[in-house]
């Protein structure tokens, strides 16, 4: 196969997606772009010879089944898809309606399973190609005000682990990307949604915690071009990674959380292990 691949870009119009389409061309790759408003796309990437832009709303099985052909028809092929679109639905659980949870699940979980459902058949075909899904440490690492998030991310990192070996007899590999706080356009109006305070008791916390999110924004300390750059690297590379833990901040946190999970089963290991049925009860 030619070293030139054709990436499958989500979310394309804004945010880390567009860099990853930027570093993908300047790579060599040829890219599809998509987004919701195909015009932002385009303008927000630039011309490019190896540049198609096609509509695409990943909350719609039809639609990543007609940007999938769009993609077919231009190149021929796909090599490398990324679930990178998403958003951000905050708040404390008890003040998150229903529907806003749902819909959080929707773009963050369901969108990425119908895009690659409507590419696996593409990359079976071809027995090659990578499913690269755009994550966040929220997938690992739960906290408050993040509920419907990271419900959604941890519930997307269970669908790769598993859809890898699903996969991989037909030569097709999974990567999931967990970055940590990166200047991305994720704090900002266009992709956070905050609940409606409703109740006395949250008060408080919502407003210190949504101070504190507006000052961060446009401060995160990642740089997203950097991080697309060293994406490109990875999947380029002999032996791409089934997890990426992006971010010094990420690899501390993540690093935390396997100690912390690895002291609880020690901590109950006695317990823990004496639940099997008495053998020689059994056999009486």
């Amino acid at each position: 196969m030619s070293s030139k691949k054709v990436w499958f870009v989500t979310g394309a119009g804004r945010g880390m997606g567009v860099d990853i389409a930027h570093a993908a061309l300047g790579a060599g790759h040829a890219v599809v772009a998509t987004g919701r408003n195909a015009d932002r796309v385009g303008s927000a990437i630039g011309a490019h010879d190896d540049l198609l832009v096609v509509e695409l709303d990943v909350t719609d099985p039809a639609s990543a089944e007609a940007a999938v052909a769009a993609a077919v028809e231009r190149f021929g092929r796909i090599d490398v898809l990324v679930n990178n679109a998403g958003n951000f639905y905050a708040g404390f659980f008890e003040e998150i309606t229903p529907e806003d949870f749902r819909a959080q699940v929707e773009t963050n979980l369901f969108g990425p399973l119908n895009v690659t459902r409507a590419v696996l058949p593409v990359l079976r075909a071809q027995r090659s190609g990578h499913v690269v899904t755009i994550s966040s440490t929220a997938g690992l690492i739960g906290q408050e005000f993040c509920t419907a998030y990271a419900a959604s991310k941890f519930a997307l990192e269970g669908w790769m682990e598993s859809l890898t070996p699903e996969i991989a007899a037909f030569g097709i590999r999974t990567t999931v990307v967990e970055p940590g706080f990166f200047r991305t356009d994720l704090l900002t109006p266009e992709s956070t949604n905050y609940a409606e305070p409703s109740i006395d008791d949250y008060a408080e916390r919502t407003r210190q915690t949504v101070t504190a999110w507006n000052g961060m924004n446009g401060r995160q300390g990642g740089d997203p071009a950097k991080l697309a750059r060293a994406l490109v690297q990875l999947i380029d590379g002999d032996e791409p990674p089934t997890r990426w833990v992006a971010g010094a901040d990420a690899v501390q946190g993540v690093e935390q959380k396997a100690k912390d999970l690895l002291a609880q089963v020690d901590a109950y290991r006695d317990l823990s292990s004496s639940l099997a049925h008495d053998v020689a009860a059994a056999n009486a």
